[in-house]
């Protein structure tokens, strides 16, 4: 068997007791026990990169929120990909986006299920790590894709792209679009979201760039991937800043939502907008004037990507290190970057030449 009945016995009682008491139960474990043993276990072991892919691995995909259309169609790829190696998939996940309670709740759920590997997008960057690392010294693999969590408290995280090409795109589409003068504004997802929060920073940084002084950033607004909160968080904006000339939405939920708004009031294509968004979402607010041009990557793919990580973990072909590489398939090969970070690739600008190309 891949586990010990004992080990079985631990991860129960881990997920519906208290960490003191598991440790009464299972050899005196303490919290910082789970804390070291939790960060020996996502470095631990030898890669074999010729070993055989094994089947029959069941792979929690817990995504931030799941009734958002990004991570439907990001769990997808990753269910399609686990049926096409021959494991099995399950989604689990809180319909809020800052439920970070019910996050841990969902990690502990899977642990005690004994599942072979987790992928989560994580809420909070360290909200989760305690549950984490108990569920890695289980030997349970843990692959983070979209937004991460502390690098101790996984294995691999698979990035939609660098952060650096996705901060600083954002800001260079921004200013082209509005000549490269006057206020912007940023409409974010939760203040919480590690992605969105390092996106942000390399957004600020490149603000700081010359050829951007006339060009200030006024407000940093927040709509934790909420339609109507980030509906209002628009209106909000431009009733705050009369003179603003362009908002970057690094959310799918956001920009569809600011677009929307955008649309159907007098500063429709007077306020530029960009950002990440979906081409299904974003199609017809292209072809109405509202938007010129906004980015993302195939979130399929970003699925596919976690789950063909998960399954590699699993069969010890590699073990998150620096400078493995492993094969993802039809995606071709990959190699894991520093601190166990995989890029998918560039991102994609979509216009109005291209959006009609594309269907997710």
């Amino acid at each position: 068997m891949r586990k010990s009945s004992i080990r079985r016995t631990c991860a129960a009682l881990a997920a519906v007791t208290s960490l003191a008491l598991a440790a009464t139960a299972c050899g005196g474990t303490t919290k910082e026990d789970v804390k070291d043993e939790g960060a020996k276990a996502a470095t631990a072991g030898k890669a074999d990169p010729n070993a055989e892919t094994k089947k029959g691995l069941t792979v929690g995909f817990l995504p931030k929120q799941v009734n958002n259309p990004y991570f439907t169609v990001a769990d997808k790829g990753g269910e399609k990909a686990l049926k096409e190696l021959g494991s099995s998939y399950k989604e689990v996940g809180t319909s809020s986006g800052t439920d970070t309670a019910g996050q841990v709740s969902y990690v502990n759920t899977l642990t005690q299920q004994q599942v072979d590997a987790i992928a989560v997008s994580a809420q909070d960057p360290g909200a989760l790590c305690t549950a984490l690392k108990q569920a890695m010294k289980n030997d349970i693999k843990v692959v983070t894709y979209d937004s991460d969590t502390n690098p101790e408290c996984r294995n691999a995280f698979i990035s939609q792209a660098s952060a650096d090409d996705i901060g600083r795109t954002q800001v260079q589409q921004l200013a082209e679009q509005i000549g490269n003068k006057g206020e912007i504004a940023i409409l974010s997802a939760a203040q919480t979201a590690t992605n969105q929060n390092a996106w942000i920073e390399i957004m600020k940084d490149e603000l700081k760039d010359p050829k951007y002084k006339d060009i200030k950033l006024v407000k940093v607004a927040y709509g934790d991937d909420d339609a109507q909160k980030s509906f209002q968080q628009t209106q909000g904006l431009l009733q705050e800043h009369p003179n603003l000339k362009g908002i970057i939405s690094p959310t799918t939920v956001g920009i569809k939502a600011a677009a929307q708004y955008l649309s159907g009031s007098k500063y429709k294509g007077k306020v530029k907008l960009t950002g990440l968004g979906t081409p299904n979402d974003m199609r017809k607010y292209v072809k109405n004037g509202t938007v010129e041009a906004f980015e993302l990557w195939d979130p399929a793919k970003l699925g596919e990507l976690a789950a063909r990580t998960a399954v590699a973990l699993a069969s010890g072909q590699i073990t998150g290190k620096e400078g493995e590489t492993f094969k993802a398939g039809a995606m071709g090969e990959y190699t894991i970057g520093k601190d166990g970070v995989i890029d998918l690739g560039k991102p994609t600008v979509f216009t109005a030449d291209n959006v009609d190309q594309f269907d997710f």
